[in-house]
């Protein structure tokens, strides 16, 4: 197990240790299953643009237009991950990075108007099933964690005239930002034009419109301020 974790952190993962229960043999699966991923990694390190480490990736991923996908130090790809990366700044991903199972980055809808860019900090766990749709620039900083079926949005619809089909109205894009060390909780809903900021914590079934103050607790449909984690005062 000391070997183990001596790798794990020469990875990059400084405060991480296998469990001490593991056994002989789930070692053995596990190591054999992350040699699976490290050559369909290799494979994939082919067509990005830049891949500065490790790439881990699972079985049946969809990456479209890879040489807009920029690769920090060990990322993790999980099975049946969907990243389609055509905009115009790109996709870049910082070090410690891990996308899991489902969860899709959607950059472009249509080709008539491109998404503008994603960017996503060091140390970030995406669980299963999230959603990320990158039409405004999405900015994703570090140390955050999103829990499953966490959907972001970057674009609005514009809906003034009554004229005119809603389709025919064109689009607003304001784009997403959210600051460090940020815990978005399960099926949690961020809209565009919104700021998260630095430490908050965004409680399960949110929906999120409006920017939320750093080192914020929020929750509810719409979301609203809880506490402050800099004091006990329920609000």
């Amino acid at each position: 197990m000391q070997i183990v974790n001596k790798i794990i952190r020469k990875l990059g993962r400084q405060n991480y240790s296998v469990d001490p229960g593991l056994t002989r043999k789930d070692m053995l699966i596990i190591a054999f299953e992350k040699f699976c991923q490290m050559f369909r990694g290799f494979l994939l390190k082919l067509f990005v643009k830049k891949s500065g480490g490790l790439l881990f990736v699972g079985k049946r991923c969809r990456i479209k237009h890879a040489h807009k996908i920029t690769l920090g130090r060990t990322v993790m790809i999980g099975d049946q991950v969907e990243i389609n990366a055509l905009c115009k700044e790109g996709v870049i991903i910082g070090n410690n990075v891990s996308i899991h199972r489902n969860t899709i980055i959607d950059c472009t809808g249509v080709i008539r108007e491109l998404g503008e860019g994603l960017e996503i900090g060091n140390n970030v766990g995406i669980a299963q099933n999230c959603f990320i749709q990158v039409r405004g620039r999405v900015k994703i900083g570090s140390n955050i964690m999103f829990a499953p079926n966490v959907s972001i949005f970057s674009e609005n619809h514009n809906t003034a005239s009554l004229e005119k089909l809603m389709i025919e109205q064109g689009t607003i894009r304001k784009g997403v930002t959210i600051e460090d060390d940020v815990w978005i909780g399960t099926r949690s809903v961020v809209l565009d034009g919104v700021t998260i900021g630095r430490g908050s914590i965004i409680a399960a079934g949110s929906i999120v419109n409006r920017d939320v103050a750093p080192w914020s607790i929020v929750g509810g449909v719409p979301a609203r301020l809880i506490r402050s984690r800099t004091d006990n005062t329920s609000r």
